[in-house]
């Protein structure tokens, strides 16, 4: 649980010194840094239930 909360500490810090630093913007950048990881996981989501999708589709090729 501790490397999770560091990975996501350092994904927000990322996340927000980047846009920052393009911007100038702390809201902004605080924006992102909220937002992005929201859409990730969202992404990730979808992007497991494909690879689910067609791991299963590849087991049945190779057994049939």
């Amino acid at each position: 649980m501790k490397k999770t909360f560091s990975f996501a500490l350092m994904h927000f810090t990322i996340a927000f010194g980047v846009v920052w630093l393009m911007t100038g913007d702390m809201v902004l950048g605080g924006a992102i840094a909220l937002i992005e990881p929201l859409a990730n996981t969202v992404g990730y989501y979808f992007h497991e239930k494909i690879w689910q999708r067609n791991s299963v589709r590849g087991e049945s090729a190779l057994s049939g």
